[in-house]
């Protein structure tokens, strides 16, 4: 197969898995200068591709125009009509994007797929004789696709990211939901943590939420504290990633929130529950001393945190203190100085 020198990289979903793909198509642009790149997703997560160079985002809409087959067909039609890929790399591995697949071999177009691991996923998530061992990283799946296609990533290589200046006071993102409630520590120990923090005087807080009920907890939260302030409602993705991008220190679950600070260079201490770190998905340039959470010989329960708890008590989540939470972000914020 030639080189491609243009390839459309497809991840229709979800949002964290859409911003993992970033720093990796980052590097590849920048070791392949004579590569372009148009990269399908969701509409609404435009914002992550902004600025990049060589890249042009080409966006779906999963629930309107390019819902089922006709509106996959369509989608292709489109993305034939406006700049005809020489190759496609498959990130998202499901019925979709097989079938977008068909389409592109029907016109001749290189194509190769993400291995999700599911055989080696299931053997870390049974219940009994648990496979507990690192599994490759979902960054490092996204690159064999592009090695597949003749074009070799390497992550080890750094990336050029902006230094952020501190000021006086550390400025501390909290994100205390997550999709699945196997992945959520509870709010009210989150908020322990927001007072105890907002106690020492040097710390301001922003936080991050998602839908309708988080943003109202928030809300709440920022009205009966000084020195906090929610951007969970009313701001779009692009002003959201502004803020945090401004962060000294995020706190997270295992959520899109993780991923969107590893975007900006931004230091995270992650909760981890029903899921856990070696599926692949921990946050970009993230280690595992940057986690908190409780080994337990059912943990992993699930690779995506959609599985409800088989003992029905959440152990892993309510199991850890806020005493222990908070001596990691200490932890944190000591080292930044």
């Amino acid at each position: 197969m030639p080189v491609p020198r243009h390839i459309l990289a497809i991840r229709f979903s979800s949002m964290g898995d859409v911003a993992m793909c970033v720093p990796v198509v980052r590097h590849l642009l920048e070791q392949h200068p004579d590569l372009r790149v148009t990269f399908v997703s969701d509409g609404a997560f435009a914002p992550f591709f902004e600025g990049i160079d060589r890249l042009r985002f080409h966006p779906s809409e999963p629930k309107g125009a390019h819902r089922g087959l006709r509106g996959l067909l369509d989608l292709y039609r489109d993305i034939m009509a406006s700049d005809p890929p020489e190759a496609v790399a498959d990130l998202h591995g499901v019925l979709r994007t097989r079938v977008m697949r068909m389409f592109f071999l029907a016109s001749r177009t290189a194509y190769a797929a993400i291995d999700k691991g599911r055989a080696e996923k299931r053997a870390l998530t049974r219940r009994e004789a648990k496979d507990l061992r690192p599994l490759p990283t979902t960054f490092e799946r996204y690159a064999a696709v592009f090695e597949s296609l003749s074009r070799p990533v390497s992550l080890s290589r750094p990336l050029a990211i902006p230094q952020r200046k501190l000021g006086e006071a550390f400025r501390v993102g909290i994100a205390p939901f997550a999709r699945h409630a196997e992945k959520a520590w509870p709010p009210e120990r989150m908020r322990e943590v927001v007072a105890a923090l907002l106690a020492r005087g040097t710390v301001e807080v922003s936080l991050f939420g998602g839908g309708q009920a988080e943003a109202a907890m928030l809300s709440a939260w920022e009205d009966a504290e000084g020195h906090v302030k929610s951007y969970a409602s009313g701001y779009s993705l692009s002003e959201q990633l502004a803020q945090i991008s401004r962060l000294d220190l995020m706190v997270s679950m295992d959520s899109a929130s993780m991923h969107m600070a590893s975007l900006f260079g931004v230091p995270v201490v992650s909760i981890w529950g029903g899921t856990h770190p070696f599926a692949g998905f921990l946050g970009w340039r993230q280690s595992l001393e940057d986690t908190v959470q409780l080994d337990m010989d059912c943990r992993p329960c699930s690779v995506f945190g959609n599985r409800s708890c088989w003992k029905g008590t959440r152990e892993c989540l309510s199991g850890l203190s806020t005493e222990r939470v908070l001596e990691k972000i200490l932890q944190k914020l000591d080292a930044l100085g």
